[in-house]
């Protein structure tokens, strides 16, 4: 099948595909993405994606249309709810995708107690999220074996970048430094994701799977303090992990310590990261909101 030029489709196009777009938009792509409601699709297409609402719109003509599949939608106890709706049409897809991209976590490699884990880890998530997002994996690795599918996974470590980083609530005073011994986070700026998901693109290497992440794993109260002092603003105070009231969702996200590995990221896809650290990547969200107050204030 041929097409005048490369389209990507991209299911659950949220905010690490959004970057992506804005990658591949002035470099000619067309890109289509699916999202749940009116007002996100009027927003999508204010950024030259081509909005289709799903579940709901027959994906059909855009899965025919496409050269490149993108899967960030999440996962419930069932698996991927793309394969769950779509799957005879996309393993029909197959023979004109020239590849695709499934969106994973960190989370599949379960607590580590802060040691390392790379590609090669065995799979053995703690929380329920991890498991969801091992299911989906393995669903999307057995209709790749079964239809020829050009499939790569992509775990990403914990996401930050505009409208995500922790400035508005160290300036609120609302921002809560939890403090558990032996904690450790990796992360990785959106921008990041987007570049190495664009570099993939241009080296395919079906069947292949990328820990997506910086170079340094670190406590998230090193982080918050980071972002204090870059405000010059006062530390908030510690909150010990074991008695701090937190919601069921917050806690989880303190269940695994452990340092994600990044090299098969910087040397399969010649990636070199824009934000090494936390530091780097907190100084340009700071540089972005005082550059877009100033602008506003023009």
């Amino acid at each position: 099948m041929t097409v005048p030029f490369p389209t990507l489709l991209s299911f659950g196009h949220g905010y690490s595909a959004r970057a992506l777009a804005r990658v591949l938009l002035p470099a000619g792509w067309r890109v289509i993405g699916t999202t749940r409601t009116e007002a996100k699709a009027e927003a999508l297409a204010a950024e030259g994606v081509e909005p289709l609402i799903w579940p709901g719109a027959d994906m059909r003509p855009a899965l025919a249309a496409a050269t490149h599949l993108l899967i960030s939608t999440a996962p419930d106890d069932e698996g991927d709810p793309v394969l769950g709706e779509l799957m005879e049409d996309v393993a029909r897809a197959a023979d004109h995708l020239d590849w695709v991209g499934y969106l994973s976590t960190t989370g599949v490699y379960g607590d580590h107690g802060g040691g390392w884990v790379d590609e090669e880890t065995p799979l053995a998530p703690t929380t329920r999220r991890g498991h969801q997002r091992v299911t989906a994996e393995a669903q999307w690795r057995s209709l790749a074996e079964m239809a020829g599918l050009p499939l790569h996974i992509f775990r990403l470590a914990g996401i930050y970048g505009p409208g995500r980083g922790p400035f508005a609530k160290v300036r609120a005073g609302t921002a809560r430094r939890i403090v558990k011994p032996n904690q450790v986070f990796s992360r990785i700026h959106v921008d990041d994701i987007a570049q190495v998901l664009a570099a993939s693109i241009l080296r395919p290497d079906p069947g292949a799977v990328y820990n997506v992440c910086d170079d340094e794993a670190a406590p998230p109260e090193d982080v918050l303090a980071h972002a204090a002092g870059l405000l010059g603003v006062a530390l908030p105070a510690a909150e010990d992990y074991a008695t701090a009231e937190m919601t069921p969702m917050a806690r989880s996200f303190y269940a695994e310590s452990k340092r994600v590995r990044n090299d098969r990221m910087k040397e399969a896809l010649g990636v070199s990261l824009i934000y090494p650290t936390y530091r780097e990547g907190l100084a340009a969200l700071l540089a972005l909101e005082e550059n877009g107050a100033a602008q506003g204030a023009k």
